[in-house]
């Protein structure tokens, strides 16, 4: 099970798309219940969850708005007893604006209009530990984290000023080491991952994703022309990777 934001998405199509070409006569079915999506290959009674669920911790709605509380994981039953779980946070903590889906943020009795969002992200991740070393049955589960998937919106980044965002980009940046160097959510994904005594794995694919400013599907996504993509990954593309390595870390 995916359990994370339209990256995790992503990374879920990519994956049940390499299964199909690999059995592509199997039986499959895709349903949908509330936030999460099944991909179920019948023959073989396997299924490739996708739990959307953006923040990992809660957001509910209560007398004054939306809160989204970082201390709080209620939405985490769906998640106890899977075989493999593959959980993932970023994209969303920066949103503001009409695109925020909260309106205060609450931690223990504080309630609050807003945060250092980069903090707001490490008490997360660390209710998220938390949550793991308190439910995982390491015997039946395995666990990873997804890496911090980056995005290409600033050229200067990567040596070319003139580009403003990814689109016209064909090549990779030349080389094995991003000259803008890593996000700094990488640093604190990190040292909450230290944190938890469960074992979890990093699927650590911010590197070799920032090399990729030619990978995103930029005017030719879901938002065409006005909705310049350049988070999001085409496929076939750069989500194969990153399954590739789930697979030789899962062996």
């Amino acid at each position: 099970m995916f359990v994370g934001d339209s990256l995790s998405r992503n990374q879920w199509q990519s994956l049940t798309c390499m299964l199909h070409s690999s059995v592509p006569y199997a039986k499959y079915n895709l349903t949908r219940v509330d936030d999460v999506s099944i991909f179920t290959f019948t023959d073989y009674r396997v299924k490739v969850m996708l739990d959307r669920n953006v923040y990992l911790v809660d957001t509910v709605r209560e007398r004054i708005g939306r809160v989204l509380k970082l201390d709080s994981i209620q939405g985490g039953k769906l998640w106890k007893g899977i075989d493999m779980l593959i959980f993932n946070t970023w994209h969303w903590w920066n949103r503001r604006g009409p695109t925020q889906p909260w309106d205060f943020i609450k931690i223990g009795n504080k309630t609050l209009k807003d945060m250092d969002r980069m903090i707001a992200f490490e008490k997360a991740l660390t209710t998220w530990g938390h949550w793991v070393d308190a439910n995982i049955n390491t015997s039946k589960s395995m666990v990873f984290f997804q890496g911090i998937s980056p995005s290409h919106y600033n050229g200067t980044e990567w040596h070319e000023p003139s580009a403003k965002s990814c689109i016209r980009q064909r090549e990779p940046v030349l080389g094995s080491t991003y000259p803008g160097g890593l996000p700094p959510a990488v640093g604190v994904l990190k040292k909450a991952l230290r944190k938890i005594k469960k074992p979890v794995k990093l699927l650590d694919i911010t590197n070799l994703s920032l090399l990729r400013k030619d990978g995103h599907p930029s005017i030719y996504g879901l938002g065409g022309p006005t909705g310049m993509d350049c988070s999001h990954w085409c496929l076939a593309g750069v989500p194969d990777t990153w399954n590739e390595i789930l697979y030789n870390m899962i062996l």
